[in-house]
């Protein structure tokens, strides 16, 4: 494989993490915030959400699997169908309507299209790994090449998205210090903007949409241009397609595939739970509401110059080794909650941020190997590959679904009540347990179950010479 055609396979796939890094960090405090709807409204707006793109996944892997070839590919036309579709939900998605009664009504719906759309992208954009290439090494080069740009898109995502919409959470009634008399109400009184103003919390995330959308054309663009989509390799011509429902059997029956996928819904629900909490617990639970948007992008571009290190790693020591790398954001986040000081708060996301690229680069780079060894085990079948891809993104959607609806619904539990600018103490040890405990509780048992995966580097090149010896 070429360069370009890493670069642009890369680019690619990088507009799905900009919009996702945005709603990661902020939609939980637009919803609560500025869309002013409750936090149970909210929990069921982000789980609801999430599990529709985790139901779309095998439906779009199963229409995927039964897709005809054409002269662009058989996934290819499936990136370009839903791209625009998408771009117009995620930008609706930070629209304000200007009714008050329906308004969880209306982000449910857009979110939970969002979530498709980008699924039916997803789904074969991810498969498309198997496409590029038979080599491995050309495969985790290309794998170590989107990690880094879809690192670097989710940091353009939240960074852009931080700086623009940065403003709308600065609430100046907060930065006035109290008198004795006035103590009750400036803890609990709300104070919420004027919709009216032209640079209110509204038109400022309309504007952030807007820009983010833009990135969705010009990425699908490159990716078409820059990336050739090739047949399935190992196929004869008297191979069969794998029938989508009993190939979903197998790879449930796989024993590598279950350990991976098992082991890493629990680490992406831990990130997850990070990401969606994280600007809440800077402004209410840390007094840090003024470098918010700075901590998420030292959090950000600690993962993306971090990718080439992990992908060095895990060549040189294996990939279940490089795995420990997850466990290093554990003890920095219970300090960050004990000591929330500003300058460990930034060596916290620093730290961070090397677990995060860990995180994001392991997974993807397994997976590969887990479905040659599939391969092998089912020579003579094709079209596994959606099955797989669907699958896995199917249970970590769907597990990051439940702990983003868990943790937002904790909130209305403990009586979080959005535009005060001191929340209760309650609420403040809430957003400590869900940046704390929580998420060194899953990624400690992700971690012991990945000890039982059984794919190691010898058994990889076992693998990858018996499939050249298929060829």
């Amino acid at each position: 494989l070429s360069t370009c055609s890493k670069l642009c396979y890369a680019i690619g796939g990088a507009p799905n993490q900009v919009a996702g890094s945005a709603a990661s960090f902020f939609l939980q405090i637009y919803l609560l915030d500025v869309a002013h709807i409750t936090p149970f409204q909210a929990s069921l707006v982000l789980f609801i959400g999430k599990a529709s793109g985790a139901v779309t996944d095998p439906v779009a892997g199963f229409f995927i699997s039964k897709s005809r070839w054409t002269k662009i590919g058989r996934l290819m036309p499936w990136m370009l169908a839903c791209t625009p579709f998408t771009v117009v939900a995620y930008f609706f998605m930070w629209y304000l309507p200007p009714f008050a009664s329906g308004r969880a009504a209306w982000y449910l719906t857009f979110y939970c299209l969002f979530q498709a759309l980008t699924t039916l992208f997803q789904v074969p954009y991810s498969a498309l790994t198997m496409f590029l290439s038979t080599d491995q090494k050309e495969r985790d080069s290309a794998t170590a090449y989107r990690m880094t740009v879809e690192v670097l898109g989710t940091l353009i995502g939240a960074g852009l998205q931080g700086q623009i919409v940065a403003s709308a959470h600065v609430s100046h009634h907060c930065t006035v210090i109290p008198t004795a008399n006035t103590t009750d109400s400036w803890h609990d009184t709300p104070s919420f903007p004027d919709p009216s103003d032209p640079l209110s919390p509204q038109v400022i995330y309309m504007i952030a949409a807007g820009v983010i959308g833009g990135v969705y054309l010009l990425g699908i663009v490159i990716l078409f241009l820059g990336v050739k989509e090739k047949d399935d390799p190992y196929a004869l011509n008297s191979d069969r397609a794998i029938p989508f429902c009993k190939g979903l059997g197998l790879t449930m029956q796989h024993g590598p595939y279950v350990k991976l996928t098992a082991s890493f819904l629990l680490i992406s629900t831990a990130v997850q739970l990070e990401q969606g909490n994280f600007v809440l617990f800077c402004t209410h639970a840390a007094d840090l509401r003024n470098h918010f948007q700075y901590l998420v992008v030292t959090i950000l571009v600690s993962a993306a110059v971090s990718i080439p290190f992990w992908q060095k790693f895990l060549k040189k020591f294996g990939k279940k080794c490089a795995a420990c790398g997850i466990s290093w954001m554990i003890p920095f986040a219970v300090m960050l909650v004990t000591i929330p000081n500003l300058i460990l708060a930034y060596f916290v996301a620093f730290v961070s941020g090397l677990s995060i690229a860990a995180s994001l680069l392991l997974p993807w780079s397994m997976l590969p190997d887990v479905v040659d060894h599939f391969r092998l085990q089912n020579p003579h079948r094709k079209g596994h590959e959606t099955i797989f891809y669907s699958s896995y993104v199917f249970f970590t959607k769907m597990s990051a679904g439940i702990g983003l609806g868990i943790s937002a619904a904790s909130l209305e539990f403990t009586g979080y009540k959005p535009g005060i600018c001191r929340q209760s103490a309650d609420v403040i040890l809430t957003l400590k347990i869900l940046i704390g405990a929580v998420p060194a509780i899953l990624i400690l048992l992700g971690l012991f179950v990945l000890l039982f995966y059984p794919i190691t580097e010898e058994s990889r090149k076992e693998t990858k010479l018996a499939l050249e010896v298929l060829r």
